[in-house]
């Protein structure tokens, strides 16, 4: 009955007009923001921070909050449809989505995701008003080790999961790895595999290796099919947009687990969006009757993240309001909004500003309703992006790319840089080469390496504090399990006796 009294405070505070139309401009602006690749949610709430100087504190948060959900629904319409995702966490949406598309389902696979983003979302949402105190006690269980095991198993759980051979998805794991340190030494501040570059200074951009690896290198390779792509460039009747009975049926459980998995990631401060997509996808990959659907439009393996970054969007905020430790970059900067209009998150935030709890959580559920229907009516119309003639849609791209990447920090060498990683991209096509475990080892570098010194600190330089803590060895335990999962089959397959080989070829 408690729930069901501050559920009615927080609807009452969320349906005032005001609220409303803020709410409705966050979401609105994250969704576009969400379809223009290159700009993100971290870098329009940033900009949008000084607007709501001026507003009352729980509109001011509800909209900002609004920018970041809905960049989870706008992110995987162009991963979809041109292979170029708008948000870290839509990357994954290129694996399967992107397939779909060219197999001309691009608008069953653009409604499921709404409805996955939908129901990820919705479930999330009861999750943070119903059980935030526990979740956050028990995010306060992990430490640097556990941090550190966790991340190593998402690395080696993205390169075992890839497409191709192990070793092949390892050395881009470590690729990735090696992208994350660019840049100035978090402790010391000497700067590292920067070649006497200032713009390296910085560290390598997220967002242009995802435009350099995916969006470029995409468009060069079909530069090169000419026009074999205008096979799926047709206009798609209205009937073609249902998804078919088939579909809802086989996305049902993937849904319900990307859904769990980025609720559970989403409490841990500091992990994102962006991780729970790739943790549901490995997940999906690994149970799947049929491993070989992926990576060929396979609608579980497209739900599952699309569910699980939006629970995490959600599910986020757990930390930052009870905690006052922000789950990603993007609510970091909530968090610092909140603190500027007075409001001091953590465990008394319940009872000291119940208007702002239980209205954010409100707010949600009216956002998600909102970005439903914004964006469901439009399915049609991005599916008529595919018509659009590829001498005019590609130069199209490259200019919204240029733009989306200049306007990051105005640097003509960061649009630079992603024609280099363009180019290294279209490699890797040709070498079979997965780009994913890159990308996750490009997120995870800095945070694994922090959290790899912070733990050896602690124990004085023994790394035995990796085995001794329960949590941090399940997870260790779990990455050496991945492993032998890949290496025992194949060390068991029977090896050709060279002498047969030989006489099958002389016959």
């Amino acid at each position: 009955m408690e729930l069901i009294g501050n559920l009615a405070l927080g609807f009452g505070v969320a349906l005032s007009p005001m609220t409303l139309l803020y709410c409705l401009i966050g979401v609105t602006a994250g969704t576009l923001i969400g379809v223009l690749p290159g700009i993100g949610p971290i870098a329009t709430v940033g900009m949008l921070l000084p607007i709501t100087f001026h507003l009352p504190p729980v509109q001011a948060i509800i909209m900002l909050a609004g920018i970041y959900y809905g960049a989870m629904y706008g992110g995987s319409t162009t991963a979809i449809l041109l292979k170029l995702p708008g948000t870290a966490a839509s990357a994954v949406a290129c694996i399967e989505g992107y397939p779909m598309a060219q197999q001309g389902r691009a608008g069953p696979a653009l409604v499921m995701t709404t409805l996955a983003s939908f129901f990820g979302a919705c479930v999330a949402i009861i999750i943070v008003g119903a059980f935030a105190p526990p979740l956050a006690q028990f995010a306060l269980e992990f430490g640097s080790p556990e941090f550190f095991s966790l991340m190593l198993v998402g690395l080696i759980a993205a390169a075992v999961l890839a497409h191709g051979s192990l070793l092949k998805g390892l050395a881009m794991a470590v690729l990735g790895l090696i992208l994350g340190m660019v840049g100035q030494d978090v402790s010391t501040g000497f700067p590292r595999f920067t070649f006497g570059l200032g713009e390296l200074y910085e560290g390598v951009k997220f967002v242009i290796v995802v435009v350099g690896l995916f969006g470029l290198a995409e468009i060069v390779h079909n530069i090169g099919l000419g026009d074999k792509r205008e096979i799926y460039a047709k206009k798609v009747p209205l009937r073609e947009l249902i998804p078919l009975r088939r579909d809802l049926r086989v996305s049902f459980w993937p849904m319900v687990r990307g859904t769990g998995i980025g609720a559970v990631i989403g409490i841990l401060p500091g992990a994102g969006p962006a991780i729970s997509a790739f943790a549901s996808y490995a997940v999906e990959k690994r149970i799947a009757k049929d491993p070989s659907e992926f990576g060929k439009g396979s609608m579980a393996g497209l739900v599952a993240p699309e569910a699980a970054n939006n629970s995490t969007a959600q599910t986020a905020f757990i930390p930052t309001l009870t905690l006052g430790v922000p789950g990603d970059a993007t609510t970091a900067i909530i968090l610092g909004a909140m603190l500027i209009h007075g409001i001091v998150p953590g465990p008394k935030i319940v009872t000291e500003a119940p208007e702002l709890f239980w209205g954010l959580i409100a707010s949600f559920w009216i956002g998600n309703l909102m970005l439903l229907v914004l964006n469901l009516p439009f399915i049609g119309l991005w599916v008529r992006l595919l018509s659009i003639p590829y001498q005019i849609l590609f130069p199209s791209i490259l200019l919204f790319v240029c733009i989306g990447v200049f306007s990051l920090n105005n640097e003509p060498a960061d649009v630079i840089m992603a024609a280099a990683f363009g180019i290294i991209g279209y490699v890797f096509l040709k070498l079979g080469c997965e780009a994913a475990p890159l990308l996750l080892g490009l997120i995870l570098g800095p945070m694994v390496e922090e959290n790899l010194r912070r733990s050896l600190q602690l124990s004085r330089g023994d790394p035995m504090i990796f085995l001794t803590r329960p949590i941090s060895l399940t997870f260790l335990i779990a990455g050496v399990f991945l492993i032998l999962l890949v290496v025992v089959p194949a060390l068991r397959k029977p090896r050709k006796d060279p002498t047969i080989a030989a006489g099958s070829k002389e016959s």
